[in-house]
């Protein structure tokens, strides 16, 4: 998205390692991400026919994972949430798909729509299964969430945006109405790269992308910098103040980490649990009303074979694996690019008016760079 705002525009610096070139999960070789975003109609709320606010994001590890499937490990901060796939994942250790996210009640439409984007791909010459990983979190707040707006063409168009560059954030996507500690959210992206010491391969890189659709005001902290409680709902207004009967916060957050670290999976699940800190760290704190799950995956070793029903070979496959030296330096990466992932969800974001007049309004910068500058 042309002219988006993040947070090092605005002179937030998070942690240590510097950012890839992109300061998105696509730094990491191979990682592709496309939007398919649907902004339709406006007033009150008509089931069926909106106002539409939401839209689909993919996050493609390597092309064809499905050929050369990548190792990963996930974990559950908070479980009120839904990501398909996982029993496979856990079992297997491998991501042998692309990943989906969307909305809540669009899960199976997405699902669906990326077995039919495999079989395209993979065609009918052999005997195959997909078990695709599609995550959510809630934009009912915003958008007409019960009327299902989402459908295969749109899984496609995001299939056909697929890039290796910039992420769009904020507003896009799937986090065209998802909000973020009571401001808009939305997705929000970082990188980081990690000293290796070795001259062959000098850095490993870390990405890691978010579809950030938690937390409550008051616990939001950028930097350690206690912002929700200095912006606070008398200052700018809360969607959720429109909707009594809903506990401000109730959402989730989706974490995707992708490195190209030569990980095993219960790394790449070690991974996945620090992610979780980062999200403590900006003020979450996996309530009970929210889905908190994250995804961590290697592509650090491509000779894992194609998972399918045919008879495969009986011979041995040679994998890498990081130190726990340097699994300890990812662990710190990780961090450091969920938490500024989060922030750029909020500070990409635009002000969203969405069913019912219903306002998401963007997190202030100049209300952002006084709190910070006042801590």
């Amino acid at each position: 998205m042309a002219g988006t705002v993040r947070c090092r525009d605005l002179g937030i610096k998070i942690g240590i390692f510097p950012p890839g070139s992109h300061n998105a999960i696509t730094d990491v070789p191979g990682v592709r991400v496309g939007h398919c975003t649907i902004v339709e109609g406006e007033g009150p709320l008509a089931v069926g026919r909106g106002p539409v606010r939401t839209g689909v994001t993919i996050v493609e590890p390597r092309p064809t994972v499905w050929r050369s499937p990548v190792y990963a490990g996930s974990h559950r901060l908070n479980g009120n949430g839904e990501m398909t796939g996982l029993a496979w994942v856990r079992e297997n250790g491998q991501l042998t798909t692309p990943i989906g996210l969307t909305n809540t009640h669009s899960v199976g439409t997405v699902r669906d729509a990326i077995v039919a984007e495999i079989h395209r791909e993979r065609g009918d010459d052999e005997l195959y299964f997909c078990l695709p990983v599609v995550a959510e979190t809630y934009d009912g707040i915003l958008s007409d969430i019960n009327g299902q707006h989402v459908r295969a063409e749109h899984v496609e168009a995001a299939f056909r945006a697929l890039d290796d560059g910039p992420v769009a954030e904020g507003g896009v996507g799937s986090g065209t109405g998802m909000i973020c500690h009571e401001f808009k959210g939305g997705i929000g992206t970082s990188s980081r790269l990690v000293p290796t010491g070795k001259s062959a391969s000098p850095a490993y890189t870390v990405g890691v992308l978010v579809q950030a659709n938690h937390g409550q005001r008051r616990r939001l902290r950028v930097n350690g910098v206690p912002v929700g409680e200095q912006i606070s709902n008398d200052i700018v207004s809360s969607p959720y103040e429109d909707l009594r009967r809903v506990m401000a916060g109730s959402g989730s957050i989706i974490v995707l980490i992708a490195t190209d670290a030569p990980l095993l999976p219960h790394q790449c699940q070690r991974l996945a649990q620090r992610g979780a800190l980062a999200i403590g760290r900006t003020g979450g704190m996996g309530e009970h009303s929210s889905g908190d799950l994250l995804l961590a995956f290697s592509t650090g070793n491509d000779a894992l074979p194609a998972v399918g029903l045919e008879e495969a070979s009986l011979d041995d496959i040679e994998v890498r694996a990081a130190s726990d030296v340097m699994i300890e330096l990812l662990f710190e990466a990780v961090i450091e690019a969920t938490e500024e992932a989060i922030v750029n969800a909020m500070v990409s974001a635009t002000t969203t008016v969405g069913r019912d007049g219903i306002t998401a309004h963007a997190l202030p910068h100049d209300l952002l760079r006084a709190a910070l500058a006042g801590s």
